[in-house]
């Protein structure tokens, strides 16, 4: 079992990464680049923090393993050690042995530092560029991120200049390495207190207000009315984008240098479009450069980047507000069936997707309803106090967490406590609950962020290439500070314990902060505790409230332009509910056309049969061609019959007014009651 964990632990967190981003992002349209660079880095930042609790344990068997096999005034290397009175060190069912995760946590480290500083940066310009080849492209991302890395080697530059110029610095290899390390560590920390401030408030509080209704429906009222706002500006954008389109491909003909340029963009345009403009085309005519004017090659390329993003916006405005408008019907339909006497769940509409068959086996509209408007509220209350909880604990031990005399971090009394008895499963249970917590608030928040149009995590498969690794490069610099402050609030980290203890793995290929002694004793205790002031602003709403003030409208219950949405969102989610039961009713009637109608139909077809061949037996030869003649050529137009019936669909007579029935002076004589006589056999046989 030595090395069990760790291979289950690495193929699990591979199709969690792989199950995320098959959530956000889109297999078969998205490049396959683009995937694979997004993969590797969820897959990376996921996998340190679901090891690091083995690399702990791993830690304290070895500390107590040093421990006994040394003397109590003996000293055992660097690492001073006072052996245990006659008590023997348990090997943890997860130990990973020595020389394993050094290597692990090297190679995982700087793949990740290469993904976030070098790469994914580049793939970011690489797939928002507009260029028509690879060349092109490249060029086009590097131009991009000159200004980017020149920057970074502008700084790394002045500061090896100071180095080598002043003569109390004696730096080494491994030195200039740790501060590299601390550089890229202290740029996260700044940015991962913004995030866990938010993230500790937010996530207890929306779990809260997700056991009220009320609260839900108003706020998706609210989101309807904003996205039917962005939907609209999106739609109006395409149509622009589309209409640029329409005149350079009428203007660049079939036999222009340009023209495989022009395809491109056409085969990204939608299919409505594409097969408007097609018609449209005459592409028999000639290009002439002395008569038109041609738009340039740099011009196409920035018309073919407008048309990826515009498409791709149009796109996730469409299904977004498909899946918000299933949001609200559920939530209408949760609603009335809280005053329902049979207690069982009723749906307004029907499920559009297949539901498995076992799911409606024990999930029936009985345990639904217990669940939906009994249980559920409650779990979510409960789930709440236990996230504030965590909260709480969080809050205190990272104000506390630089005191090891005595140890006020709540997290590193718990570790503490566990070591000593040498339990092993629940040392691994409580950093692994522990590291979980802070990754759901850091993470969490990346997911719901939005920065306007640029950067914007939508699910079912809605979110484009340049968010996907834009993500990808704010988790790889978020994870290794998160990982460090997790080991610093456990007292796992021998720069804030100040114990000269063994270190973790993960510690020892940070390099010792004691190089840069301004930010080890003082960024990385200090600047935590400025998580108190950020869950206080969070809590009171203070970002939002400034947000609405600049002009970007947010959920607030007190304010009139919230009210003002509320209705205008409510009044949307009403007419889309009568839209779609104008099309079930149309549904259903058509439905009960076909079956009522199609049997008497069919029936009438086989007495037209059986009474041709009655009497065809005692009629002439003559007789019988003509008459053989004449039944072609009425099966054939009572055929033609059948098929106009039952493809016509039923009108709807409780309307203002009723237009005449093309069908009626054919197929028969109309009711009032909306329904159609159909011929009787003598009037079908009347010329016979």
């Amino acid at each position: 079992m030595s090395g069990a964990a760790l291979g289950l632990e690495i193929v699990f967190v591979f199709f969690l990464a792989l199950f995320l981003l098959h959530r956000y992002g889109d297999f078969k349209k998205q490049h396959r680049l683009v995937i694979i660079a997004t993969l590797l880095a969820w897959y990376l930042c996921f996998l340190i923090v679901f090891i690091l609790p083995l690399d702990v344990s791993t830690t304290i068997y070895n500390r107590c393993k040093l421990a006994v096999n040394s003397s109590p005034a003996e000293s055992n290397g660097s690492y001073v050690t006072v052996a245990p009175s006659k008590q023997k060190c348990f090997k943890p069912w997860s130990y990973i042995p020595n020389g394993i995760m050094p290597i692990f946590w090297r190679v995982v480290y700087w793949t990740s530092q290469f993904l976030t500083w070098i790469l994914l940066p580049f793939m970011q310009s690489y797939a928002r560029s507009g260029g028509f080849s690879i060349t092109g492209k490249i060029k086009t991302a590097l131009i991009e991120n000159a200004i980017y890395y020149g920057t970074y080697l502008l700084i790394f530059g002045a500061f090896l200049i100071y180095v080598a110029v002043n003569p109390n610095f004696n730096l080494q290899w491994n030195q200039l390495q740790t501060i590299g390390i601390a550089a890229a560590n202290t740029w996260g920390l700044f940015l991962l207190v913004l995030l866990l401030g938010y993230g500790l408030v937010e996530i207890p509080r929306s779990h809260w207000n997700g056991a009220k209704r009320g609260y839900l429906l108003m706020k998706t009222y609210f989101k309807a009315a904003k996205l039917m706002t962005e939907k609209a500006d999106a739609e109006e954008n395409l149509e622009d984008i589309m209409e640029e389109v329409r005149k350079v491909s009428e203007s660049i003909k079939y036999n222009h240098p340009l023209r495989k340029c022009v395809d491109t963009i056409l085969k990204k345009c939608p299919i409505e479009y594409q097969e408007r403009m097609g018609r449209n085309m005459d592409d028999y005519e000639d290009f002439d450069e002395r008569q038109n004017s041609y738009p340039s090659e740099k011009s196409l390329v920035k018309l073919h980047k407008q048309v990826i993003y515009s498409v791709q916006r149009h796109r996730r405005t469409q299904v977004q507000w498909q899946i918000l408008l299933e949001q609200a019907f559920y939530l209408e339909d949760v609603a009335k069936n809280e005053t329902s006497a049979t207690r069982q769940f009723v749906h307004t509409f029907s499920s559009q997707e297949p539901e498995n068959k076992i799911v409606q086996y024990f999930y029936t509209p009985t345990v639904e309803w217990y669940w939906e408007c009994l249980l559920r509220p409650w779990f979510y209350r409960v789930l709440a106090v236990v996230l504030a909880t965590f909260s709480v604990i969080v809050v205190w031990s990272e104000c506390t967490f630089f005191s090891t005399n005595p140890v006020l971090s709540l997290f590193a009394v718990f570790i503490q406590l566990a070591e000593k008895t040498y339990n092993y499963i629940y040392i691994e249970m409580a950093c692994f609950l522990t590291i979980f917590f802070l990754s759901i608030c850091v993470y969490s928040t990346v997911f719901r962020i939005r920065v306007f149009n640029y950067y914007y995590l939508a699910s079912h498969h809605q979110t484009d290439a340049y968010s996907l690794l834009f993500s990808g490069m704010l988790f790889c610099r978020l994870t290794p500070p998160l990982c460090l402050n997790f080991l610093g609030l456990t007292h796992m980290d021998a720069t804030i314990s100040h114990k000269n203890t063994q270190p973790t793995a993960y510690t020892s290929i940070m390099g010792s902060m004691r190089v840069l002694s301004f930010i080890a004793d003082g960024f990385y205790i200090y600047y935590p505790m400025l998580v108190v002031i950020l869950c206080i602003a969070t809590y009171f709403s203070l970002g939002t409230r400034c947000l609405n003030l600049l002009g970007f409208q947010q959920f607030m219950g007190d304010s009139e332009m919230t009210s003002d949405l509320i209705d205008e969102g409510k009044e949307l989610i009403r007419r889309e509910k009568r839209k779609r039961q104008r099309q079930e009713e149309g549904e259903n009637r058509r439905r009960e056309w076909k079956e009522r109608y199609g049997n008497r139909d069919d029936s009438t077809r086989n007495r037209v049969v059986h009474t041709d061949q009655k009497e065809s037996s005692f009629s002439e030869t003559n007789t019988n061609r003509s008459l053989s003649k004449y039944t072609r050529s009425n099966g054939r137009t009572e055929r033609d019959r059948i098929e106009l019936l039952q493809d016509a669909e039923p009108l709807d007579f409780n309307a203002d007014s009723i237009n005449d029935d093309p069908l009626e002076s054919d197929s028969g004589r109309y009711q009032p009651g909306g329904r159609y006589l159909s011929m009787s056999r003598s009037k079908i046989f009347d010329d016979v």
